[in-house]
């Protein structure tokens, strides 16, 4: 075994929660590391913790599941039977390692313990990654967004039935 392999952290030592405001210098931090551009702002992260229509959920890791190493934001609007997957997030020195799929079952979990029936969520035409583990996970793209960044690229509109 290599040593790479052998010092790789296990994403099964990750436990996920939902955000408090505890959290909210970690979010912003790993907002900054995660994205060079469309960051939610800090009041935005602040507002998505305690609002009953969105649910922000966090990884942890660490001895002590105090190093927060990746989040998903949801949005629930009343009467739909769709959730929106606003935004995942990896700190980048944890990229490669399964967080995005955890991320993203965690979402999906969430979404069917609030009663709705769909996950729909956008992300960028140039994000490779992002639509191999979408795509990987059976989300199905069935729109395009034409300059929905604001660096003028597209988005690509996917949606899951859970």
């Amino acid at each position: 075994m290599s040593a790479q392999a052998r010092t790789k952290p296990s994403v099964a030592s990750v436990a996920i929660r939902p955000a408090t405001l505890g959290d909210l210098d970690a979010l912003v931090a790993l907002e900054h590391a995660a994205f060079s551009g469309d960051r939610a702002e800090r009041r935005a992260i602040r507002h998505a913790i305690g609002s009953p229509s969105m649910s922000l959920l966090v990884a942890l890791d660490g001895g002590d599941k105090s190093i927060l190493v990746a989040a998903a934001t949801l949005e629930r609007r009343k009467g739909s039977l769709s959730c929106r997957l606003s935004s995942i997030a990896v700190s980048p020195g944890r990229a490669g390692q399964g967080l995005g799929g955890i991320m993203l079952d965690a979402a999906e979990a969430d979404a069917k313990a609030h009663g709705r029936k769909t996950l729909r969520l956008e992300v960028r035409a140039d994000n490779g990654a992002g639509i191999r583990l979408y795509e990987r996970h059976g989300y199905a793209r069935f729109a395009i967004l034409e300059e929905y960044y604001e660096d003028g690229m597209e988005a690509w509109r996917y949606e899951k039935a859970l």
